[in-house]
């Protein structure tokens, strides 16, 4: 890619949109484009086509997706199936019609099985049945991924998908309702700590409030109190996490360095040249949680109700291809967490 190269970011308000995005103009690129949800709707084929037709983009980041964590794709399976597979398919279709020279998509580790051996290469997709609760989200990625192996392959397309581990980082979704682990449980230790310190009008404010007792109920829901919080499962599961801002730098790296020539040796049957993007290290979400409870200061009690669902006992990949490639993170999880905490706080602009 040129600086002055035509680049649509898809999903840019997000998680990682936002910091590839950031990555980008940090970078000296200053031909960008990317529209909001209510400008562009991803889903809509003929808005994405016409979107197309227009702005001609060179080079595509694919990083929109519906997204959220266990309890959320487990309720929403229709949602989550259906506007992942209408987002990929517009988009990827649209950029081989319009001879977009390179597309980076972001997949999940959700492709891989729940039985997968640890740590999870490339290779083992396909090779076992998924996790239940997030499985109709693993299919659309699943089929993210394939669909632009089959344009590379049909049509001498430049399509590379990258699959990063757990995500947080600045401009995460904090809404207990849909949002992933880490935010979770960092937003559950900081209204606990609020209440322990009896900081009522901190509470209000984060929850977008001005009801005590309504403000009380919510935080009920979600077992949060003065004295304790409650998380869901075991809290043995082990989990990866990857900053959103190492993220981008990977994928920016891939986008300037990598091409889908890279990612096979010609063989007979060309198959999962997608790229794992992890740090190759793992952490219990109990661990995970008493490092969020001492960073935060939460003086409480945690409590893992176990009959809530833990999802796949063990998820930790190998980023060995695109670390040979001369690609590796940067950022500590404790690192990364004080970071996203001290982003929290002077943030402040959440709904319930």
């Amino acid at each position: 890619m040129l600086k002055d190269s035509k680049i649509y970011i898809a999903g840019h308000k997000g998680l990682v949109g936002s910091a590839i995005l950031r990555n980008l103009q940090s970078k000296g690129y200053k031909n960008l484009i990317y529209k909001t949800h209510s400008e562009l709707d991803l889903t809509n084929q003929k808005e994405v086509e016409n979107f197309f037709k227009q702005e001609k983009p060179e080079f595509v980041i694919l990083a929109a997706a519906k997204v959220g964590g266990i309890l959320a794709n487990n309720t929403y399976r229709a949602d989550f199936i259906y506007q992942n597979l209408m987002i990929q398919n517009n988009v990827i279709h649209n950029s081989y019609l319009n001879g977009v020279k390179k597309l980076l998509f972001l997949a999940s580790t959700t492709i891989y099985p729940k039985n997968a051996t640890l740590p999870t290469d490339e290779n083992q997709m396909f090779q076992g049945d998924l996790e239940y609760t997030n499985k109709p989200y693993g299919l659309a990625k699943i089929s993210g991924i394939t669909l632009c192996e089959s344009y590379n392959l049909q049509y001498d397309t430049n399509f590379i998908s990258a699959v990063p581990t757990n995500l947080y980082g600045n401009n995460d979704n904090f809404n207990l309702q849909n949002c992933h682990v880490l935010p979770a449980l960092l937003r559950k230790m900081h209204l606990a700590k609020l209440l322990q310190e009896n900081d009522l009008n901190a509470v209000l404010f984060d929850l977008n409030l001005q009801n005590l007792n309504e403000a009380k109920a919510y935080c009920d829901s979600f077992g949060i109190s003065k004295n304790s919080v409650e998380i869901w499962g075991s809290g043995k599961v082990r989990r990866e996490f990857i900053h959103s801002e190492d993220l981008a730098a990977a994928v920016i790296f891939i986008m300037e360095n990598v091409d889908f020539k890279d990612l096979h040796k010609g063989e007979k049957e060309i198959k999962n040249t997608h790229l794992n993007v992890g740090t190759g290290s793992d952490i219990s979400i109990k661990e995970l949680a008493f490092m969020i409870k001492d960073i935060v200061g939460f003086k409480g009690e945690l409590k893992f109700n176990t009959n809530k669902p833990d999802g796949n006992l063990n998820k930790l990949t190998s980023s060995s291809r695109l670390n040979s490639l001369g690609w590796t993170p940067k950022i500590t999880l404790k690192e990364g967490i004080f970071n996203i905490y001290e982003w929290y706080k002077n943030t402040r602009n959440f709904r319930i």
